[in-house]
């Protein structure tokens, strides 16, 4: 495929400090429609004010859909769905678990984990930032220091693809729920009336959802594409984007991911990328927060610090940026970790964006935290990490493998 598009505006935005004023800025500007979908919606702090934000917007009059992901969100609170209910802001909770043995089902790993958000399908913000206070988490309450993360923000062509993929997740969710309550009709007539009319035909719902990245190269102006990961057509979009950017480079990469188990064809890029006389840095999960995540990822740091690449742990707050930049024009904002619930079950969205100033100011940013928020590893150092560390790796590594063939998935 061959796609190309030149954003009429672009702006980097770090951490909800930065993203939750401009979608609330975004919201009270509304005149249609306003589609959003996040893995985590919290209502402590800045979550409630873009709530609020989303409830005035839906007064005026505004079509206004919340897409959630059912584990990454729990049931909305009392207050706030009688909120949502009188204003008419439409709540919905994306392949919801059931039962406590829910999870016993392969099927039901597969999660909601993109951050969209697009409004009138003029604006879109996309990353990996949920709507969530920089600083608190629901597992561990009040943070010191804000979350490290990320998205991007622009105008532009992109905005048409980005409002298509959303209306259609959205009706198929929809229908989902109704065709469990035989009331697929009524959700095929919400979906209409939701802002969709006439574009609801064969050729929306045929639609691959995935932007090809061919073209983005080559062009002093800004270019940007949107890659969408799914079960179905685009199942190593995001991968493949970060394998060809890492595999053209010429001077540097950087990467900073929250979960960063990457699958054999990725860590042999990374590694090959070095051993040519790259500078590759990654910047990784410090902070302990689950434990398959942390352990599973240190039996692979061996490989990668003999082929040459630096790592280093962010140590101030939680990291949960997924963003990379390449030879200081290619960049990649998005949601998917380096890890096989991104890649492979986890349904996820990036933009990958073609532009030098872009590109140095996030650069930029990574540079700063890995400079004075991060830890390196020293390969001797690791080579005589105690044996309890590394018989947790492995374990964590084994049952990370093991859950991926009851998935029947390849990694």
């Amino acid at each position: 495929m061959t796609y190309s598009t030149k954003p009429e505006t672009l702006q980097l935005l770090q951490g909800g400090q930065a993203l939750f004023p401009a979608l609330i800025q975004a919201f009270d500007g509304a005149a249609k429609w306003i589609q959003l979908e996040t893995y985590i919606f919290d209502f402590h702090g800045s979550g409630a004010v873009v709530a609020d934000a989303l409830v005035r917007a839906a007064q005026r009059g505004v079509t206004v859909q919340v897409l959630v992901d059912a584990v990454g969100t729990g049931p909305l609170p009392a207050d706030w769905q009688q909120k949502f209910s009188s204003s008419g802001v439409q709540w919905c909770a994306y392949s919801p678990v059931g039962s406590s043995f829910g999870f016993l089902v392969p099927e039901r790993w597969r999660r909601l984990h993109r951050k969209l958000c697009v409004v009138d399908e003029r604006i879109v913000f996309c990353g990996g930032i949920n709507v969530l206070d920089d600083f608190y988490d629901p597992n561990h309450g009040k943070l010191e220091a804000p979350r490290f993360d990320f998205a991007v923000t622009l105008t532009g062509p992109l905005a048409a693809e980005a409002t298509d993929a959303m209306a259609l997740l959205w009706w198929r969710v929809q229908a989902g729920y109704s065709a469990r309550q035989r009331h697929l009709n009524e959700a095929w007539e919400k979906f209409k009336a939701a802002g969709y009319g006439g574009r609801t035909d064969a050729k929306l719902l045929a639609q691959p959802v995935d932007s090809g990245l061919s073209g983005l190269a080559g062009s002093s102006r800004p270019k940007a594409a949107l890659v969408l990961r799914d079960n179905l057509r685009n199942r190593h979009s995001i991968e493949r984007a970060y394998r060809k950017a890492i595999g053209k480079a010429r001077q540097e990469v950087i990467i900073a991911n929250a979960y960063f188990l990457p699958g054999g064809k990725l860590r042999r890029a990374l590694m090959k990328t070095a051993r040519r006389g790259v500078h590759v840095t990654l910047l990784l999960q410090g902070k302990y927060e689950y434990f398959m995540q942390y352990h599973a990822a240190r039996p692979v740091y061996g490989a990668l610090l003999a082929a040459g690449v630096e790592i280093h742990e962010y140590s101030t707050s939680f990291l949960h940026a997924k963003v990379a930049v390449v030879d200081g024009h290619w960049a990649t904002v998005g949601s998917s970790n380096l890890d096989p619930l991104s890649l492979l079950l986890a349904r996820e969205a990036n933009v990958v964006i073609e532009d030098r100033a872009f590109a140095g100011e996030l650069s930029a940013c990574l540079r700063d935290a890995v400079a004075h928020h991060g830890v390196r590893i020293d390969p001797a150092v690791y080579s005589r990490r105690p044996l309890g560390r590394r018989i947790q790796g492995w374990m964590a590594y084994a049952l990370m493998r093991l859950a991926l063939m009851l998935t029947g998935q390849r990694y």
